[in-house]
């Protein structure tokens, strides 16, 4: 829906401006008057005008051709399912690889700090028995949002249900592999939890949990 507010929104903007051209054209020239906006006055009249707009396209929606799940989500800021569903899939693929490679300042940027501790806990106990992990993400075979949780009106929390294809490997420090198979393509099911805070403004989600079915 904020894809449909964000054109909805050009389009009101455009005929304010054109209206405001039109009645500076069609007036004399010598009462013309200059008038000077800051930047700042130009943006508080923009996010007044965008959350007036997205306001009423709140109230537009039609609640009873949703699911509970759905009658949920749009209450979330500027939420677009299918851009978070798309948007998750990548951070799985980043978090996977980032976490093989023991790269914790990617995951930094993508994991909550309770979480990266105990990314950096594994990736350092890897490291001191000198263990490499391989990960090769193959495909995902389904992404589903279950279910989306608010903690206190400040944050909301949604799981994601991942079953991907993937190919695992630990190796020593020889390169011998002692667990999994290069040739052997698993289906695995992970619960992956996400929380953003509710600031409009915020629209940075991190993963703060994950588990295996």
């Amino acid at each position: 829906m904020s894809g449909y507010l964000d054109i909805i929104f050009l389009l009101i903007l455009v005929v304010v401006v054109f209206s405001k051209l039109k009645s500076l054209l069609g007036t004399n020239t010598e009462d013309t008057k200059v008038i000077m906006v800051s930047k700042e006055q130009l943006e508080r009249v923009y996010n007044e005008m965008k959350s007036n707009a997205e306001n009423h396209f709140a109230k537009e929606v039609d609640l009873s051709n949703l699911s509970a799940l759905d009658r949920e989500l749009v209450k979330i800021p500027n939420f677009n399912k299918n851009i978070f569903v798309r948007g998750a899939q990548k951070a799985f693929e980043m978090i996977l690889t980032s976490f093989s490679k023991g790269d914790a300042k990617t995951l930094s940027t993508l994991v909550n700090k309770e979480l990266l501790k105990k990314f950096e806990s594994v990736i350092s106990d890897r490291k001191e028995k000198g263990i490499i992990a391989e990960t090769d993400l193959i495909s995902f075979v389904q992404t589903e949002v279950e279910s989306v949780n608010f903690v206190n009106d400040e944050k909301v929390n949604i799981v994601v249900k991942f079953v991907s294809e993937q190919v695992n490997m630990l190796k020593n420090a020889d390169g011998e592999v002692i667990e999994g198979d290069e040739n052997y393509v698993q289906t695995i099911s992970d619960v992956w939890t996400f929380e953003k805070s509710l600031n409009p403004k915020s629209n940075n989600w991190l993963l703060c949990s994950t588990k295996k079915c």
